[in-house]
C-alpha cells in the first residue's frame, strides 16, 4: 500500500496484517457500511487525512462483511473509528464527526514523537475530555462492556439495579478506552469499575450503589426514564417502499439522512437531534406538541 492512500481491509488476516505493519507508528480503522451515507462522506474524510498524515496508515473495513472483527470490537453503528498503536487499541470514535477524527488524529500522529514536555497538554486535553463524557448524560455509568452485555459481574449487577429502579442512564464502555479507562481512576480519584456518575458528580461504585438502594435513597439521587410510548401517538412511514417519497422528502425538509421525526408537519430531526433533546429533558414537551 502506498503511503497517502486508505487501505480496504476485506477479511480479519488482511485487518491483523494491516495492523502488524512496522513503519507506520498509528492505524486508523473506519468502521463503515456503503448504504450508509456519513460513511461515503467520512471515507472522503479519511482520504484527505491520509494524503496529509502519510506515516498513518488509514483502513476501510466494512464492518458487515468482516462480522468477527466487528463483534470482537464491539461495533454496533457505523460509522465508528478505532486507533491502534502496536497492534493494541488505544482510542475510539462513534459517529460521523469529521472534526473530532482530524483532532484525534492530529493528536496520535504527534504523540507518536512527543518530547516529556508537552505531557502537560496531553493530559489537560484528557482531562477536557472525561469532563464532557461525564457529563454527556444527566446519569453517565463507566462500566465493563455494555448493558446488553455487560463483562463482568458487578458492571451487571450495576445495570439490573439502574433498570430495577427505571433509572435513564447512558453508558461507556471503558473496555473500548485505555486512555479513559485509566485517566477516570485518577480524574476521580476512584480506582475501579463500575462507577456512576449524576449530574457530572461521581456517586460511586456498585457498593455505594448498593447502600443508597437500600436506604431508599437512589430513587431521589437518579433521574427516572421517560416511557414514551405511555404518551405519545406516532405513525410511521417505510421509506424503502416509496423512492420518489425517500428521495422527495430529503430535498423537500432539507436533510439528507433518514430517520426523520415530524411533530404537526415540522421537521424535528434525525436520531442525533432526537438523542440529544431526550437527554436534555426537552424531548417529551415537543413530541406532546407543548413546544
Amino acid at each position: 500500500m502506498a503511503a497517502g492512500e486508505v487501505a480496504a481491509a476485506g477479511s480479519a488476516e488482511q485487518f491483523q496484517q494491516l495492523l502488524q505493519q512496522k513503519d507506520r507508528s498509528l492505524v486508523v480503522v473506519h468502521f463503515w457500511a456503503p448504504w450508509a451515507p456519513q460513511c461515503a462522506q467520512m471515507n472522503e474524510v479519511m482520504a484527505a487525512l491520509a494524503k496529509e498524515h502519510t506515516q498513518v496508515t488509514f483502513v476501510k473495513l466494512e464492518a458487515e462483511a468482516v462480522p468477527e472483527v466487528s463483534e470482537k470490537y464491539g461495533i454496533s453503528s457505523v460509522p465508528t473509528f478505532l486507533f491502534f498503536k502496536n497492534a493494541q487499541k488505544v482510542d475510539r470514535l462513534d459517529g460521523a464527526h469529521a472534526p473530532e477524527l482530524t483532532k484525534k488524529v492530529q493528536r496520535h500522529a504527534s504523540s507518536s514523537s512527543v518530547s516529556a514536555g508537552s505531557n502537560d497538554s496531553a493530559k489537560e486535553d484528557l482531562n477536557v475530555r472525561l469532563k464532557k463524557l461525564i457529563n454527556a448524560a444527566p446519569c453517565m455509568l463507566f462500566m465493563k462492556g455494555s448493558p446488553k452485555e455487560p463483562r463482568c459481574g458487578f458492571s451487571k449487577q450495576m445495570v439490573e439495579i439502574l433498570n430495577k429502579h427505571g433509572v435513564s442512564f447512558s453508558s461507556f464502555d471503558i473496555f473500548s478506552d485505555e486512555e479513559v479507562r485509566q485517566g477516570l481512576k485518577t480524574y476521580s480519584n476512584w480506582p475501579t469499575y463500575p462507577q456512576l456518575y449524576v449530574a457530572g458528580e461521581l456517586i460511586g461504585g456498585l457498593d455505594i450503589i448498593k447502600e443508597l438502594e437500600a436506604s431508599g435513597e437512589l430513587d431521589t439521587v437518579c433521574p427516572k426514564a421517560q416511557k414514551l410510548e405511555d404518551s405519545v401517538d406516532y405513525e410511521t412511514f417505510d421509506i424503502l417502499e416509496d423512492e420518489e417519497v425517500r428521495q422527495g422528502l430529503k430535498t423537500y425538509s432539507n436533510w439528507p439522512t433518514y430517520p426523520q421525526l415530524y411533530v404537526k408537519g415540522e421537521l424535528v430531526g434525525g436520531l442525533d437531534i432526537v438523542k440529544e433533546l431526550k437527554e436534555s429533558g426537552e424531548l417529551l414537551p415537543i413530541l406532546k406538541g407543548e413546544n
